[in-house]
């Protein structure tokens, strides 16, 4: 056994950005398919971690430090939603959640149907559909101990996690390929010699240099800790009550408050640029160490019927993003990137939406509709509608038998 600590685990973390920087540069398959720089060092490392665990060989990271840098990546999204530029963006935020809630009504159903068919237990079938998928391990986890408390499901919190793990490997891996495919039958911003060329906002284009002053650095990183401190209050505040909400939410919102507030009182204005490095650096580094922890010998636990069902559900949301959510958000550039992100969170996280989105952005050019819309449905509305979806499913006459 090996254990690293806190500092060991940063600087393995700092090495598979490196690692997965020189793989994409290198690697002309991994550049074309658009896969994320931490997505391909992540998963190299966590398939040698698999190669050592064979000769009794095992590391263990410190992953004390993934759950304060996603909530600083989501403070970073709040405080970079102007208010007015939602408002241009509502209609289009209402298309795209239309179309989530679709694809959470089309998982369930597939995984019940697939379940019933192979002769499992049809909770099993709902339990790798929208819970474990594009609810991600916290919902997996909370869901599971349901099922096996209430419905007496054994290993219920077992299978959620592992199937949890399949979608975040799965969802880093198939949202550049489905962009890639999209992108050969629209126009490309950037190839188009009449509209002149626009300087990347937010998160579109991490690789883009942007100025910064060691005193705005120091602004920022005060506003991204009020967030913190203050969305960690509030999540206290609401925890127990019909309001409760997970953190990441609450730190989101903070961030949307302190921006919007500030600005309207005349008193700061939020540095775009700043916020943008610090919360691509947070990114990175939460997804690096997400995925160099993943622990691939569980899904090598997974039954071949359950198996079966989860890589049918990756088929499904590709075909899902590529002939639907491309065409309902209008089959443009857009529509393109939209379609990467929604394969993100669809089946693995948030954050995997936004990492699958820049690696589509930073080859062929900004989408800011996508950074504006992606982050917001991602945060504030995927886990309220799914939960409303999976207790709609429960509620159903052939689950009240169970």
């Amino acid at each position: 056994m090996i254990e690293l600590d806190f500092y060991g685990t940063l600087v393995a973390a700092s090495l598979v950005l490196l690692l997965g920087r020189g793989l994409v540069t290198r690697v002309g398959f991994l550049r074309s398919y658009n896969i994320p720089e931490p997505v391909a060092g992540g998963l190299v490392v966590a398939v040698l971690l698999l190669i050592l665990r064979t000769f009794d060989i095992e590391v263990r990271f410190d992953t004390s430090l993934q759950t304060p840098l996603m909530l600083a990546f989501f403070a970073t999204i709040g405080l970079s939603a102007d208010l007015a530029s939602l408002k241009k963006g509502g209609r289009v935020v209402g298309v795209f959640l239309l179309a989530v809630i679709g694809l959470l009504v089309v998982q369930n159903a597939m995984g019940i149907g697939l379940a019933t068919l192979l002769g499992l237990d049809p909770l099993m079938g709902l339990l790798t559909g929208s819970i474990t998928l594009a609810g991600g391990h916290g919902t997996g986890a909370a869901w599971g101990a349901v099922f096996s408390e209430k419905y007496g499901l054994a290993s219920a919190s077992e299978l959620a996690l592992a199937s949890a793990t399949f979608g975040l490997v799965l969802g880093g891996l198939i949202g550049g390929p489905v962009a890639r495919l999209l992108i050969k039958r629209v126009q490309v911003p950037g190839c188009n010699p009449q509209q002149a060329p626009r300087l990347p906002r937010g998160f579109e284009q991490p690789n883009k240099e942007r100025s910064i002053t060691p005193f705005s650095f120091v602004e920022t990183l005060a506003l991204i800790a009020v967030s913190l401190l203050a969305g960690n209050l509030l999540n206290g505040v609401l925890h127990g009550t019909a309001f409760e909400l997970p953190t990441f939410v609450c730190v989101l919102f903070v961030g949307v408050v302190l921006r919007n507030s500030l600005s309207a009182l005349g008193l700061y204005q939020v540095f775009e640029r700043e916020v943008s490095v610090l919360g691509n650096v947070s990114l990175s580094l939460f997804l690096a160490i997400a995925l160099m922890s993943l622990k691939l010998w569980d899904l090598a636990a997974l039954a071949l019927p359950i198996f079966i069902i989860l890589a049918v559900q990756a088929l499904v949301m590709a075909l899902f993003a590529i002939f639907v959510t491309f065409r309902v958000m209008g089959s443009n550039y857009d529509a393109a990137v939209l379609a990467a992100g929604h394969c993100g969170f669809g089946l693995g996280a948030t954050p995997t939406a936004i990492a699958n989105m820049q690696a589509v952005t930073q080859r062929y050019g900004p989408s800011q509709i996508a950074f504006l819309v992606v982050p917001m449905v991602g945060a504030f509305f995927i886990d309220i509608v799914n939960v409303i979806v999976i207790k709609l499913y429960l509620a159903l006459p052939f689950f009240a038998a169970v």
